[in-house]
């Protein structure tokens, strides 16, 4: 994967993260700066994601640790357990939010 593929596809991960806290219901906030999307959530926890250009990755910081996804297959995917992003993003902002939240592609 050349670096620019890496950035349309890691951009639009985040695209699709921002659009879907915008139909939400839950209440999260959300923050970009720069390659760094922060969703904080009614109970002031929050959630991390961050492009990593370098190792073509995308990272996630939550409670439940930190994870670290490659595009492999047509989705992002644990390095570690094979995962799928966003259906992680979903379980951990839950967990943290005390609620249901879902992100999707």
């Amino acid at each position: 994967m050349t670096d620019q593929e890496y950035l349309t596809l890691a951009e639009a991960a985040l695209t699709a993260i921002e659009r879907s806290v915008d139909q939400a219901e839950a209440d999260i906030e959300f923050e970009r700066s720069g390659n760094v999307l922060t969703l904080e959530f009614e109970n002031r926890t929050k959630v991390i994601v961050n492009l990593q250009p370098p190792k073509h990755e995308i990272w996630l910081a939550a409670k439940a640790g930190g994870f670290h996804y490659k595009y492999v297959g047509g989705a992002w995917r644990d390095t570690r357990d094979d995962s799928e992003f966003f259906a992680a993003l979903s379980k951990y902002s839950s967990e943290q939010a005390g609620e249901p939240i879902r992100f999707k592609a």
